[in-house]
């Protein structure tokens, strides 16, 4: 099997500007691909893509900035808390992760301003992991067509809208609005591109606004000015009841590295970005920085204005909480409407950069059905690409068991891309121990330090929640608590499985070798590969 994994290119050589490539490890040359997109000879089509490009500085930031802030700050400190055993540690668990996910945006600016086009992490790991050919993308194919990111914060959703209308939350009330959250920004992203972008944008003020209010309202609490009889006292003896179980601790940091996952959420679509390394060296840190700042904020607004054991009890609606005990009643009602506004600006941020993977994915010709999911048509967006992350996120929110549902997509999302990180990481690095042989110099540098630091953090976050929970302390009702670990790497086993069978397998069975050609739509102003099946003679 040692020859089936992944390998660092060997070193660069001089690209050959050919049309067709071919698969065959015989024929195939190392040279290394262009860094940047280059304009095509035909002037015309590059005004055409010119043309596509609608993202500036303003919207890419409300797309980190709404992918980051959708439901996890809402949703997951209540679990954080009840994991890590006292405020103090939830605290410091908050903190951790947020160095993580600047490490991690630090190594995804460097890349992103190195390789402005749409993928992300696929450019990535396609760019340094290139023996055998193509099985790094393969496996990211799993992991990119089988895990339904919208579908966890479309669950939240219908329970704050239910809250909201004063229902009781069931298992299918919930999950029929999340339903229609989803559909309806899959429908907005498919066929009003335009539109879509606005209202992200709109939203992201609406959401801004929200966690203003909650970082207020923690002020007004730390003053004393509650509507309820026992005050909270959570800062007297922070530390006290912390935990030390190192699943507890772990599963907790998922939870706020799940509230961080965003901030390369502008890398997803560099090729529609209006002078995108510029754009994205803005957009990423101003996002993150505010993000990070409010986030300790509202983790203290929590923790001065509801009592410890509400915040356990009251799970994915300690916000709903924080607005009873400030506000009164009828605010908690009203505002739980805007904290689901807010997931919703999350949905739309999730399948608007996830559809485009998939396209992506359809451009480099490795899904069967090519064209078709690469296509811009009929509405100049990605309709096939969203559909297909509609569909998975719909079949991943209806399947768990109700208690379980929104740890489980949670975690089954979390972990893999802990796993797709960790080469990532170590793509960079090579980079860097080798930089002279890659001629590698892009506009903006990690440094060695923090690849290593977020490679480190996520071989931790790899291993760790294999170590049994204490009494008490899982995550789940009914689940065991290692399977999101297994169906996590199964997933991304799953895209090795299918390069297997389509790049290894099927050619030697069936007696020819995989050429791929560049094809340019004149119509959509994009490139795509095609293989074609090439007999071999002899």
């Amino acid at each position: 099997m040692s020859q089936f994994l992944p390998k660092f290119g060997s070193g660069p050589k001089a690209a050959q500007s050919t049309n067709t490539t071919s698969i065959d490890q015989k024929e195939h040359t190392d040279g290394l691909p262009p860094l940047n997109d280059e304009a095509p000879e035909d002037g015309s089509l590059y005004q055409v893509r010119q043309e596509k490009r609608q993202i500036g500085v303003v919207s890419a930031v409300f797309l980190i900035f709404n992918r980051m802030i959708g439901t996890g700050i809402f949703a997951t400190p209540s679990a954080i808390f009840t994991l890590s055993g006292s405020v103090g540690l939830s605290l410091f668990i908050w903190v951790a992760g947020m160095l993580i996910a600047a490490a991690g945006m630090a190594v995804y600016l460097e890349f992103g301003t190195a390789i402005p086009k749409n993928g992300g992490e696929k450019n990535y790991l396609e760019y340094v992991f290139r023996k055998p050919k193509f099985l790094a993308t393969g496996m990211y194919t799993g992991y990119v067509i089988l895990l339904g990111w919208a579908g966890s914060n479309s669950v939240v959703f219908g329970e704050y809208i239910l809250h909201a209308a004063n229902v009781e939350v069931g298992r299918w009330n919930q999950r029929g609005i999340g339903l229609a959250c989803i559909t309806t920004a899959f429908l907005i992203h498919g066929c009003a591109l335009k539109w879509g972008l606005r209202l992200q944008n709109l939203l992201g003020v609406i959401k801004l606004g929200i966690v203003l209010l909650i970082v207020i309202c923690g002020w007004v609490a730390l003053a004393g000015n509650l509507k309820i009889d026992e005050k909270p006292n959570n800062f007297d003896h922070a530390f006290r009841g912390t935990t030390g179980s190192a699943y507890g601790v772990v599963t907790a940091l998922y939870n706020v590295i799940w509230s961080y996952i965003g901030y390369s959420n502008a890398n997803y679509a560099l090729s529609e970005t209006k002078n995108p390394a510029r754009t994205l060296k803005i957009a990423a840190p101003l996002a993150l920085g505010s993000v990070a700042i409010l986030y300790m904020f509202v983790n203290i607004a929590y923790f001065a204005a509801v009592p410890a054991a509400e915040i356990i009890s009251s799970k994915r609606l300690v916000a709903a909480s924080l607005f009873r005990n400030v506000l009164g009643p009828k605010a908690e009602r009203a505002l739980s409407v805007f904290v689901a506004l807010s997931a919703f600006g999350n949905v739309l941020s999730v399948i608007f950069s996830q559809g485009r993977i998939v396209q992506e994915l359809g451009r480099e010709g490795i899904l069967p059905w090519s064209g078709f999911w690469a296509s811009n048509r009929p509405f100049n967006a990605p309709l096939a690409g969203l559909f297909e992350h509609w569909l998975v996120s719909v079949i991943i929110m209806l399947a768990p068991p109700p208690g379980d549902a929104y740890n489980f997509i949670l975690n089954v999302i979390s972990y893999p891309l802990a796993i797709v990180n960790v080469f990532v990481a170590s793509a960079l690095i090579h980079l860097y121990l080798h930089r002279a042989a890659w001629n590698w110099n892009p506009p903006i540098s990690a440094t060695l330090p923090v690849a290593v630091f977020f490679l480190l953090s996520n071989i931790y976050l790899v291993i760790a929640p294999f170590v049994p929970p204490s009494e008490g302390n899982g995550v789940y009702e009914s689940l065991p608590y290692w399977l999101h670990c297994v169906v996590g790497m199964g997933i991304i086993a799953g895209g090795g499985v299918y390069w297997l069978v389509w790049a290894v397998i099927a050619p030697k069975l069936g007696g020819y070798r995989l050429e791929r050609e560049r094809v340019v739509d004149s119509l959509d102003g994009w490139e795509r590969h095609v293989f074609r099946r090439v007999k071999k003679t002899g």
